[in-house]
């Protein structure tokens, strides 16, 4: 069984940098493993994406060079380095594994973490 936790959420100001990290537990060898956010009324977002081997990532049109994703490590860590934030990336951030390779559709994963809160103030 695979289970995913993020954690590194926080309230932080207009420009900062955050890095929010993801780790999953389970065989993982197949999954690729992807971030979304959902803000308050508003869909769920693809945000960015890491492919099982960590050598392909997949970005959300918004990103525009400001987050990369990564992954490695022996406890299956992925993280998201969030730089030059903006109010609009308000939003609880979420972990997910897929095993299709979909990437961006939130629909196709099939394991979610509980969510961490990012919040941008002006």
């Amino acid at each position: 069984q695979v289970r995913v936790a993020e954690s590194g959420g926080g309230l932080v100001r207009t420009g900062d940098s955050l890095t929010l990290s993801c780790v999953v537990s389970g065989d993982l060898r197949h999954y690729a493993l992807g971030w979304f956010r959902q803000a308050p009324g508003k869909e769920r977002e693809f945000v960015a994406a890491v492919s099982w081997s960590g050598l392909m990532t997949y970005y959300g049109d918004f990103v525009k060079g400001r987050f990369t994703i990564s992954r490695g490590g022996a406890e299956n860590r992925m993280y998201l380095r969030m730089n030059d934030l903006k109010p609009e990336d308000t939003g609880v951030y979420y972990c997910a594994a897929d095993l299709s390779g979909s990437y961006y559709y939130a629909e196709r994963y099939d394991y979610w973490g509980q969510g961490t809160q990012v919040s941008v103030s002006e």
